[in-house]
């Protein structure tokens, strides 16, 4: 067995239990394409490393399209 085969792949469950969020959340953001995936057949599966890794672009902010400004005019006021 291959060691990239090793790991136990995970259910949209087991990763809303890590990530403590609703199990709806994770299957939107699936959805989304904005969480990386397997999909094998009719099923979808998830690589924790992949998981993480995803997470960690999050905490950065990479994810943020939009970014907010502050107005002067309205801080002067």
């Amino acid at each position: 067995m291959t060691d990239g085969l090793t790991e136990r792949l995970l259910t949209a469950a087991e990763v809303a239990e890590l990530l403590n969020v609703p199990e709806s959340w994770v299957r939107q953001e699936t959805r989304e394409g904005r969480m990386p995936h397997l999909r094998l057949g009719r099923y979808v599966r998830y690589e924790w490393p992949a998981v993480a890794a995803w997470l960690e672009e999050q905490r950065a902010g990479q994810w943020r399209k939009h970014r907010p400004t502050v107005d002067s005019d309205r801080t002067r006021a």
